[in-house]
């Protein structure tokens, strides 16, 4: 039979392995319990950044993601011009060669279908169509954009009670351009066809206005073959 020192020697071990035991859980439990806490700070961080974001987002305008990739390609086209000016490449030439066929033929599928001229209705609709047309041969200096931004301050947003008059002085380009554009477009306008006056002691051969239109033109090309014939007939000679 075993003694009683060998009995309390096997007691003390198996308390001692039942002690260490017992902590060994107790630090897996803590550890455990430090990532979940640690995980747990961390979702908290991140649901407060994709709050701002989304915060951010909805301030920001309806077509920002449209003006954003627009902004994106033209700041890529610029690269790809100053790419092929450097090589001494023409840029039109190189962009073509990379449209494919498919794309070119739907290109010009789409732009058959659309008007842009679609005649005028009122003098508001020609107005608008004008200031549009205007507005997109704007190219903005964003370099002269920062440097005003810069200067004014809280003034360049300015609120209810900004005082604006006097506060801005146009620079010299941007009056010369300004005046080059609307001498242009004085130009322009000069060009156009007037209507004609209508002739009332002109000889009335036309029954209506598509026939007078046709008379015209008949006039216009085959007038110096039918003269002499017109005039037989006017005088009742014609054989």
């Amino acid at each position: 039979m075993a003694s009683a020192e060998e009995v309390s020697a096997s007691v003390s071990e198996s308390e001692l392995s039942f002690q260490s035991t017992a902590a060994q859980k107790r630090e897996e439990r803590l550890r455990k319990f430090r990532e979940l806490h640690f995980k747990r700070n961390e979702a908290r961080k991140l649901n407060h950044q994709e709050v701002v974001e989304e915060d951010k987002r909805q301030k920001l305008p309806t077509n920002w993601e449209a003006k954003k990739a627009r902004l994106e390609w033209e700041l890529v086209e610029n690269e790809k011009k100053k790419e092929c000016a450097a090589k001494g490449e023409d840029y039109e030439r190189v962009k073509l060669l990379e449209i494919s066929a498919d794309d070119a033929d739907r290109w010009e599928r789409k732009k058959k279908k659309k008007n842009p001229d679609p005649g005028f209705s009122d003098y508001a609709a020609a107005q608008l169509r004008q200031y549009q047309r205007l507005t997109k041969q704007i190219k903005p200096d964003m370099e002269e954009y920062e440097r005003q931004r810069e200067e004014c301050g809280e003034d360049f947003y300015p609120t209810a009670n900004s005082l604006l008059h006097g506060t801005h002085v146009p620079s010299k380009e941007g009056i010369d351009k300004m005046v080059a554009d609307v001498e242009k477009q004085i130009e322009k306008r000069g060009k156009y066809s007037r209507r004609r006056a209508y002739n009332d002691d002109a000889d009335i051969d036309y029954i209506n206005e598509r026939n007078a239109k046709f008379n015209k033109k008949a006039e216009r090309f085959y007038g110096k073959y039918t003269a002499e014939i017109k005039q037989n007939l006017e005088r009742g000679t014609a054989v």
